[in-house]
């Protein structure tokens, strides 16, 4: 159903994969939105190790909301602040592609404990977290991507 990668000698391990994913911040969240059209935006997000999904937020209303109640299907791409081997110019940067469906959080609880999770990957003023999360919880809409198909890849820009 998924496509191998086209040059197998680029790809990394599902270790690296889920490294990538549990370690940078944001990602571009791709649904398919209005009239057929890519929509693809950046977004936080945090991955649970426990049910090993990527959780989300945003707004309750709007594109992408509307986008995820017409077709669950979406995907994430997440890539590294990559490096560069001495001598070189070129950055070598590991990709990760996640193809999956999306879920609205319904438990509010859950919910909670995701928000707060995520905010570690930021800061540690839990103050800051809990005046944020008193404010917006209401109306904050929580989601998860559940993968189906991982993927990724070395690639080097030169």
């Amino acid at each position: 159903m998924f496509r191998e990668i086209a040059r197998s000698k680029q790809q990394i391990t599902r270790e690296e994969c889920i490294e990538v994913l549990k370690t940078q911040p944001r990602g571009v969240l791709s649904v398919l939105g209005d009239e057929g059209y890519p929509y693809g935006m950046p977004m936080n997000h945090w991955y649970c190790e426990a049910d090993g999904k990527l959780y989300f937020h945003s707004g309750v209303k709007g594109h992408r909301s509307d986008a995820m109640k017409a077709c669950d299907k979406a995907s994430l791409c997440v890539y590294d602040e990559g490096y560069r081997k001495e001598g070189e110019w070129a950055l070598n940067i590991r990709s990760v592609i996640v193809f999956g469906r999306l879920e609205v959080v319904e438990d509010a609880e859950k919910a909670l404990a995701f928000v707060r999770q995520m905010s570690a990957k930021f800061t540690d003023d839990t103050d800051y977290v809990e005046r944020e999360i008193a404010q917006a919880m209401d109306h904050t809409l929580f989601f998860t991507l559940t993968p189906e198909h991982i993927t990724g890849k070395l690639v080097n820009e030169a």
